[in-house]
């Protein structure tokens, strides 16, 4: 059956800690973990680290799980393209209804970086 990198990398970890405790040397440290790296299966895996000793298992740290980068959905995306298009109008709107120049640069201004934040967020979407 093959092995996946976390069981690798659960491997390395305890030639690691028969490393540190000085049941390897450098040179079989190395040629070790470059053994573990290159195994498939657990077969092969396993015949890295036959001969050390069960109870280093039980010292090595807990890695805490890697959390993935939460995505911004699609549907997120569009609704919030959609806002940026109806404040655009109501900004455009009372800018004009109020008369001012100044007004109605600083809303084209808002639309314009609302309208490359939604792009960029349908991008970037699953």
């Amino acid at each position: 059956m093959r092995a996946s990198h976390a069981d690798r990398e659960r491997v390395i970890d305890l030639l690691k800690a028969a490393f540190v405790q000085g049941r390897l040397m450098r040179d079989e440290f190395d040629a070790r973990v470059g053994q573990a790296l290159a195994s498939r299966t657990y077969g092969e895996l396993a015949a890295v680290a036959a001969d050390i000793p069960a109870e280093l298992v039980g010292a090595l740290p807990r890695r805490p799980p890697v959390r993935a980068r939460r995505r911004v959905s699609m549907n997120t995306a569009v609704t919030g393209g959609a806002c940026v298009v109806v404040l655009a109008h109501v900004g455009m709107m009372a800018a004009l209804l109020a008369g001012s120049v100044v007004a109605v640069l600083l809303v084209v201004a808002f639309i314009v970086l609302g309208a490359i934040l939604a792009i960029w967020a349908m991008i970037v979407a699953p």
